[in-house]
């Protein structure tokens, strides 16, 4: 993939570039819970975007995507506006908050691609987010902190796209570090890295083909109703500031206040909380049958509590749940569609693949891309020309 980009760069614009690697990421779990500042234990994975930037002196911003075969170019200016190409406003809100914070950069080319599945809730665009961030932050000497740039990149996802998402794929995109996962507090963006190094397991992901816009879709609207929560518990104690604030037995006791459907989503984001911290004390101690127990909990509360599954993530994770060798699976991101998350042991995964290739097929009449997923590294500069 470095080598296209490169090419692809060279005969659009010119010899000069540098060039930055930025992964997609997993869930392992604890989703939906970052905008609550929850916790979450995601990790950077080996799919990512491969961006190549240089100057251009223009005062211009020219912008090509590979895996769109789509070309943009606009004028850099204090007050960006939405473009029309989806992908390209990823890049102008970091342009947008770059600006705000009163860092100073001239015109750019940016030339990118990669081998993350889009809309897979792999987090394509916040992998996009930061890979711009890091390099227009090594282009015109920034200096931006992997913090600074987290931060700076949900900002843009959420005041220039208009999606409200919690900064959790951000920071694992940015942060990650190759054979770890990330234990992120979301409230105050401490994290732990706990070893994911098992040798006999390995992370697939089943891609259901079934990609649904997440600002049109009923995100912002699960967000709203867990605030809604909010609200009213603050009623009874003035120190709630999230539902991270919030014990089970304390949502129980003012359950009727709150319709069923908000009492839901916040029972949901209570649980997964706590599924959470039971799944990092599994990996402490290499118990993948408890952490797999802790994954299917996880979907079945996404499926029936937040409402976020669809037919053929449930399909899937069904199946996964009859194969031997699988230690859990669950729905992974948004939801609404995408691709599920399974551990599996590696004897098994042949097995695993054609079972799920053949009881998907006939359940749903479509073939399912499958992938396997290795834990890696960060956002990072790679070369220079």
């Amino acid at each position: 993939m470095s080598e296209l980009i490169k090419k692809e760069f060279k005969s659009r614009y010119q010899d000069d570039f540098i060039l930055i690697h930025a992964p997609g990421r997993v869930n392992l779990i604890g989703e939906h819970t970052d905008y609550n500042d929850g916790f979450a234990l995601p990790a950077a994975i080996d799919k990512r975007i491969v961006l190549a930037f240089g100057k251009n002196n223009l005062n211009r911003i020219r912008l090509h995507s590979v895996d769109m075969d789509e070309a943009c170019e606009v004028k850099l200016s204090d007050k960006l506006s939405k473009n029309s190409l989806h992908w390209v406003n990823y890049i102008l809100g970091i342009v947008d908050q770059i600006q705000k914070n009163d860092y100073n950069i001239g015109g750019f080319d940016c030339v990118f691609g990669g081998d993350i599945p889009i809309g897979a809730g792999l987090s394509s665009s916040a992998a996009l987010e930061g890979g711009v961030a890091l390099g227009l932050s090594e282009l015109f000497g920034l200096s931006l902190s992997k913090m600074e740039m987290t931060i700076l990149s949900q900002k843009a996802e959420n005041d220039f796209v208009g999606m409200q998402c919690g900064i959790m794929d951000q920071f694992a995109s940015i942060h990650g570090k190759k054979g770890h996962v990330i234990k992120l507090d979301c409230r105050s963006l401490e994290y732990e890295l706990y070893p994911f190094l098992d040798s006999d397991t390995d992370i697939v992901l089943c891609d259901t083909n079934v990609h649904r816009e997440l600002t049109s879709s009923g995100y912002n609207i699960r967000r709203q109703q867990c605030w809604e929560g909010v609200k009213i518990l603050q009623k009874y104690d003035p120190e709630i500031k999230s539902l991270r604030d919030v014990e089970r037995p304390f949502l129980e006791k003012y359950r009727k206040d709150m319709s069923e459907v908000v009492y839901n989503r916040c029972k949901f984001v209570i649980e997964e909380n706590k599924r959470v911290e039971d799944a990092c004390k599994a990996l402490v101690n290499n118990d993948f049958k408890l952490f797999g127990k802790k994954m299917y909990e996880s979907h079945t509360g996404l499926r029936d509590l937040y409402e976020v599954s669809c037919k053929e993530l449930d399909i899937l994770v069904n199946i996964s749940s009859t194969i031997n060798g699988v230690y859990g699976s669950r729905m992974m991101g948004g939801g609404f569609g995408g691709c599920t998350i399974s551990l599996v042991k590696k004897n098994a995964i042949e097995n695993f693949t054609d079972e799920i290739q053949k009881r998907y097929s006939e359940q749903t009449g479509s073939n399912i891309p499958i992938y396997r997923a290795s834990i890696g590294d960060g956002t990072t500069r790679i070369e220079s020309n």
